[in-house]
């Protein structure tokens, strides 16, 4: 399934279909940036970012106090070989692993004459990465696809953890720039849910043409490319397998504070939508990092609201274990009295104590590909860099059957 083309891609398209076609000339100067902002409806933030990229490929050029210029049209002979970057973005299921449809290549890739078919040299051979977290849950599988992907290609890794935290991801962000020496960023931004505080330090890391590539999820202000799970449609995979099972009272719980909670609920309420049952506010339950630590403290309320429920959706497999646990300590069976659909599929995480009936994360190859993407983006800034993985379910007798 292909993703949305990027809105930074959208101008990027329009500049060089307009210099393609000669409606442009070099020399003539192009809208400002609120008028391009205006004219697409995206913000400012991104009109730089596309403007950035045209700069280092020296189709524009921007002269203070003046504006930007069209400095080169298209070289003679050259014509653009695909559609917009973002159409051969993919889930893993329909792009083999190691594999690049054609549909999905990059304009002008593979060819090596005329100034816009040059790629940028690489500096440093560094990748940064920020992640949320380092040694539990998914995390050591996706981060050791991130290294072995990038070493496998002659580049080092330097890595920062921010514990969910915008404060500790702040100064990851201020480090990076005040030392300048990586030629990419593989980001999870910290509370993507959330409005982000620091906009301005990823405003100074792209004006210095740093490509930055999300994995896990993206934060809305940002507007980077991502490499994921397919989050909204395990949401409603979820819903689907249970309602197939005889549920019609599905209750849900679901991270209030990361951009995955909030798909995984919009695929949820979908699923339920176009199975013709109303969702029920009441019973989907929304929880914060630190509230999910402690669900065990507010476990009355929790128990409250899902009341009548005879399944639960969780917001992964370490949310739906707890729950097993509190259940456990209420008398209240897995599965006989309730069923459990978690996400990720991490049984060895809770020791095996309970195993969870999950949609399976792809955690290693989500981390070669989300390195995999960031070298392209690096050796040609017009790479488009999303990419959706499929979940497959694996079911572990959490969910009992009424039809």
């Amino acid at each position: 399934m292909g993703t949305a083309t990027p809105k930074y891609q959208i101008l990027l398209d329009w500049v060089l279909e307009n210099a393609e076609s000669g409606k442009m000339k070099p020399g003539c100067k192009i809208p400002s940036e609120n008028e391009l902002a205006e004219m697409f409806g995206i913000s400012r933030q991104t009109v730089r970012h596309a403007i950035g990229l045209l700069e280092q490929k020296d189709v524009v050029k921007r002269v203070r106090g003046s504006g930007t210029y069209l400095e080169y049209g298209m070289p003679e002979g050259e014509n653009r070989q695909a559609g917009p970057a973002g159409q051969g973005a993919a889930k893993g299921q329909e792009r083999k692993e190691g594999e690049d449809s054609k549909e999905g290549q990059e304009p002008w890739e593979g060819q090596k004459s005329g100034r816009l078919a040059r790629t940028l040299p690489r500096r440093y051979q560094n990748v940064a990465v920020i992640s949320t977290y380092a040694d539990d849950y998914i995390f050591p599988s996706v981060i050791q696809g991130i290294e072995r992907t990038l070493s496998k290609n002659h580049y080092t890794m330097q890595i920062a953890f921010t514990r969910n935290r915008v404060s500790r991801e702040r100064e990851a962000l201020a480090n990076l720039i005040e030392k300048d020496c990586i030629d990419g960023l593989i980001l999870e931004p910290a509370q993507s849910a959330l409005p982000s505080s620091n906009i301005r330090l990823y405003q100074t890391l792209a004006e210095r043409h740093i490509p930055i590539l999300c994995f896990h999820c993206s934060n809305p202000e940002l507007d980077f490319p991502c490499v994921a799970m397919d989050d909204r449609q395990v949401g409603g995979q979820a819903v689907s397998y249970l309602i197939e099972a005889g549920h019609k009272c599905i209750g849900g719980i679901f991270k209030s504070d990361d951009s995955q909670g909030h798909l995984r609920y919009q695929g949820f309420e979908q699923a339920l939508k176009k199975a013709g049952i109303k969702p029920k506010g009441r019973e989907v339950v929304w929880m914060d990092t630190v509230a999910m630590a402690e669900m065990e403290l507010w476990a009355d309320y929790l128990f409250r609201r899902l009341e009548g429920c005879t399944a639960v959706v969780c917001y992964n497999d370490q949310v739906a274990y707890r729950l097993a646990m509190l259940c456990q300590k209420r008398g209240i069976r897995i599965p006989e009295d309730l069923s459990l659909v978690g996400i990720d599929h991490l049984e060895q995480a809770f020791g095996g104590q309970q195993k969870i009936t999950s949609f399976q994360h792809p955690k290693e190859a989500l981390g070669r590909k989300a390195a995999e993407n960031m070298i392209r983006m690096i050796e040609n800034p017009l790479f488009d860099g999303n990419y959706l993985f499929e979940a497959p379910l694996v079911e572990l007798g959490t969910v009992k059957k009424l039809v």
